[in-house]
Formats: C-alpha cells, sequence, structure tokens
C-alpha cells in the first residue's frame, strides 16, 4: 500500500473510533441523567420522610402543627411560630419539588404526590393565615401553582387532620 492509501484507511479508522466514542458518550449521559433523576426524586421523597417523621414522632410538635392548622388563633405566641417555621419548612420542600420538576430533574408526578398534601389542607384555616402571610418569601412561580391549587375544586381529604370523634 502506498502512503496515500494508509493515509486513508487512518482517517477512516480515525472516523470509525469518533462515531463509536460519541455513541459511548452518549449512553454515558444518558445514564447519568437516569441517576440524576433517580437522586432527585428520592432526595425530594428523603426530605419529606424527615419532615413527617420530626413532626409525627413528637406530640408537642404534633399539637402545635394539628391545633395551627386548624384553629390558629388558639396558639400561644411561641406555638403560633413552631406551627409557621413547621409549615414553611414544608413549604420550602414542595417548592423545591416544584422547581425540579419545572426544570425536568424531577418527574412531574412524583412533585405532584408530595404537593398533594396542600390539596388535603387546603380548608383549613391555618394554611390560610400561613400562607397569606409567608407566601411572599416563595418562588413566583410556584405561588401561582399553590394559588391555583387553593383555588382549585380539586380536594384531597385527609382524615388525619380532623378532630376525633368523641365516643360515649
Amino acid at each position: 500500500m502506498t502512503l496515500l492509501e494508509w493515509g486513508a484507511l487512518g482517517e477512516l479508522i480515525g472516523g470509525i473510533a469518533i462515531i463509536g466514542s460519541l455513541l459511548y458518550v452518549g449512553v454515558q449521559v444518558k445514564n447519568s441523567a437516569r441517576a440524576t433523576r433517580s437522586a432527585t426524586a428520592n432526595d425530594a421523597s428523603v426530605h419529606m420522610q424527615s419532615w413527617y417523621l420530626e413532626i409525627g414522632s413528637d406530640v408537642e410538635k404534633s399539637a402545635a402543627f394539628l391545633n395551627g392548622m386548624a384553629n390558629p388563633d388558639s396558639l400561644s405566641r411561641e406555638e403560633f411560630f413552631q406551627f409557621t417555621m413547621m409549615t414553611h419548612a414544608a413549604f420550602l420542600a414542595f417548592q423545591n419539588a416544584y422547581y425540579l420538576s419545572q426544570e425536568g430533574t424531577l418527574d412531574p408526578g412524583i412533585q405532584r404526590s408530595i404537593t398533594n398534601i396542600i390539596l388535603g389542607v387546603k380548608d383549613q384555616p391555618g394554611l390560610h393565615v400561613y400562607w397569606n402571610e409567608r407566601k411572599q418569601l416563595l418562588y413566583p412561580g410556584f405561588v401561582e401553582f399553590v394559588d391555583d391549587l387553593l383555588a382549585s375544586d380539586e380536594h384531597m381529604p385527609l382524615t388525619s387532620y380532623r378532630s376525633p370523634e368523641k365516643s360515649e
């Protein structure tokens, strides 16, 4: 073979190697994106699990949250502050899930499952007190999303927020 033929063969092999490298990079990027979405979904779920565990495993916090939702005017100044901070922590997690969903990192179905809790408490007076006081501290797109949820006819009845029935 001549030097020119060797050069052409080298270009052909180099072209095939570049195509192979691009295919490999494409597969790696796809796998990386899948891993990122999985990690994001896990993180969003873990944040909410932690919040639920913290509120649900402490009687004082549970009482402050439940009473704050049902009758915020009945709370002491300290209890109201505690209720507001607990609720704001949940809304920061909701906002994070909303934002990640909007940017495409978190599946919208997971985001919706996380924020559906808002539908379960949307008729609670404490939610409206919290929302009117603190919504200006949140991302405008998320505020619009929550305002739309609150204005919707959609409900998700959650019995855990009801007052216990007195037995006779």
